[in-house]
Formats: structure tokens, sequence, C-alpha cells
């Protein structure tokens, strides 16, 4: 059986692990000349975006057997909106570092790996379609599924981000959602160890952000960030993505190509999260290959949450800064903030945005 898996991010070489443990060897294709082989970023898996499943890594290593050691347990979340600080607390989800790091998730996978990569390849979908069996798609993003006409293109992202040395503890990550400053965007801050973090913005490119000076907003941002921290940082490595699609595909496979990771639509436009959702269909499409099960039936539940995770962008975008500042000035109400607390740890398997979407879509009519 020949399978080509073009892309060694995470979906591939989750696609190419599975394959592994079922007696397959497959062909794996990566342009660039290493796994990981891009700008370092941390980031988070928060386990609430997972439901129903509790603990995401806890839940791959018993089930797929893929081992993932994360940076820390995120035990603290604080969220800062124009006028408002709160924060959730206890167990709530992992983070994580990728790219370039001896650490990342990219790497970590590699290692569970047998099968040689290709790297610098040449290949082509279109080659590849004519010498193997079953082609994977992960390439991290929908550009072969939108050019094969297999993609839902919800909206683009501009993305600025910096690594910073400082002093952090690494199980605390925070958040901004601060409009007057990143107009219906979002920003963050997570550490990758005790001295450095990566601080990034990420907003839609409406028309009206398009007008914007990305300059302008980094610099008003990274001068908050500095404050409510109370740091100067080093800067010592940035980047920068514009019209990053968010999307997701029509139908998960066309004949025997495999749309997973990026190319299927695993990053979540809520709040930009996908490495689970990415990870699990590189892990059912091999399933699909060894007849284990249906791809088409095993994603099922990614497109729901897909679909959920895009009405809670739509609702974030309908709040302004007053409504921000009152939904996180109450995530330190002594009633709220146990209830929300309890729903977001990793021992709860509440499936609250589920729940939360009819009220979401109400709201998002009343304030279209």
């Amino acid at each position: 059986m020949k399978i080509a898996i073009l892309g060694a991010g995470m979906s591939g070489l989750s696609c190419a692990i599975t394959l592994e443990k079922h007696g397959i060897i497959p062909t794996i294709f990566e342009k660039r000349n290493c796994v990981g082989d891009r700008f370092v970023n941390a980031e988070a898996m928060f386990s609430l975006l997972d439901r129903p499943i509790k603990d995401s890594l806890h839940f791959l290593s018993k089930n797929y057997d893929i081992h993932l050691k994360p940076i820390n347990a995120v035990n603290k979340l604080v969220v800062h909106s124009k006028k408002q600080i709160g924060s959730i607390d206890g167990k709530i989800g992992y983070t994580n570092v990728r790219g370039r790091h001896e650490n990342s998730y990219e790497c970590q996978l590699e290692k569970q790996l047998m099968t040689k990569i290709n790297f610098n390849s040449t290949c082509e979908y279109e080659e590849a379609c004519k010498n193997f069996e079953y082609v994977i798609l992960a390439t991290g993003d929908g550009e072969y599924a939108s050019h094969l006409g297999n993609y839902k293109c919800d909206l683009t992202f501009t993305l600025r981000g910096v690594t910073v040395e400082g002093k952090f503890a690494t199980d605390i990550s925070h958040a901004w959602f601060n409009y007057d400053i990143i107009p219906k965007g979002y920003a963050w801050i997570v550490p990758f160890s005790e001295k450095e973090a990566n601080i990034v913005i990420a907003y839609p490119d409406y028309p009206d952000n398009i007008k914007l000076d990305i300059n302008t907003i980094w610099e008003r941002f990274y001068n908050l960030v500095c404050k409510d921290l109370d740091q100067k940082f080093r800067i010592t490595d940035k980047f920068e993505i514009t019209k990053y699609m968010t999307g997701i595909c029509n139908v998960p496979k066309v004949d025997n190509t495999y749309f997973v990771g990026n190319c299927f639509g695993a990053l979540s436009p809520g709040l930009g999260f996908g490495q689970f959702a990415s990870i699990l269909t590189g892990i059912y499409s091999a399933y699909d290959i060894c007849g284990i099960g249906k791809y088409e039936k095993l994603v099922k539940p990614l497109f729901k949450n897909y679909n959920h995770s895009l009405v809670l962008r739509r609702f974030l975008e309908n709040l302004n800064d007053k409504d921000l500042d009152f939904a996180i000035k109450n995530l330190d109400n002594k009633l709220v903030h146990k209830i929300i607390d309890t729903i977001c740890s990793t021992d709860s398997k509440i499936d609250v945005l589920q729940g939360m979407t009819p009220l979401m879509k109400l709201w998002n009519k009343y304030n279209f």
C-alpha cells in the first residue's frame, strides 16, 4: 500500500505514527529542511474547547499511544479587557512550544516516528496522486483545499508576535480583549520557560481593520503589556502573518485524498486554537486507510466544534469594550468564579461551547 503524506507538521506526523502502529509505512514529503522549521512560538490547549473530552493530552496518550509533554499545566489564565482584569483558576489546559525548538510538539512527534522524512521535497499534489494510492494533504494551511475547490474560508487574520526575555511563571498565561487597541481581535502572552515568552496579537481582516496601521496597533498593545506585567522585555525574535485563512473543507475526503490539519480546517475561528483537532485528523485519516473507521464519520464532531467556534467568533465581534469589561469583571465574582473554574477544569466534560451556541446565535442575530 503506497501512501504519500504531504507535510511533516502535527497532523502529518500523527497520521504517519498511527499508520506505523498498524504495520503501514508511508512516504513523508516536507518542503522545509527539518521538522518545525519555522519561528518559535508558544501555544496553549484549553480543555474547555475540546469537549466532551476532558484532558486532551491524556486522551491522546491513552487512546492513540501518542505522547506529548507540555511546557506546563495552565493553572491560571488572566484575562484583561479595557478597564478590567479577571482570572480563571485551576488546571484548565496546557502550554507548549512550536517551531524551531527541541521540545516543540513537532519534534516530539518526530521522535515517535520510525519512517524517514523526505526533507526539502519538491513533490506536489499532482505528482503524489499519480504515484501513490492514497494522499494525505497536511501542508499546514487551506491553500491546497481551496485550489481543489474544497474549502470554505470564513475569515482571514493578521498576526504579529515576538519572543521576549523576562520573568515568567510557566503555569500562568494572559489574554487581552481590548477593542480600543485591537478592534474585534485579541492578544496573548504564553511563556515557554521562566525566562522566555511569546506576545502575539491577532485580528480579523475586515475593511475597517485593513485601514489601520499594524505598527500603531502593535506599539500601543506592546506598551500596554509591559505596563500590565510591570516589566521591560527584551525582544529576541519576531514574526508576522497576513491574510491567514480560517475556514474548513467542504468534505474531508475526495476520492483517495484526505484533508487533515489546517487543510481540513482544524484551526478554530473563535480563539485560534487547533492543535488537538489537527492531531485527531491525522489519526482519523490513518484509521480510515487501515479500515478501522470511516474518516467522514470520525471527523463529524470536529465539523460541529468548528461551527460552534465560528458562532463564538461572531459573538465576540458583536461585543463592545463595555460588554467585555462587564464579563471580565464578573470572572472574579465569588459565585461566578467558582462555577467558571469548575467548568473550565480538565476534570469537567461539560460542553459549554455547544450549550451556549443557541444563545450566542440569538445575540448575533439581534446585534447584526
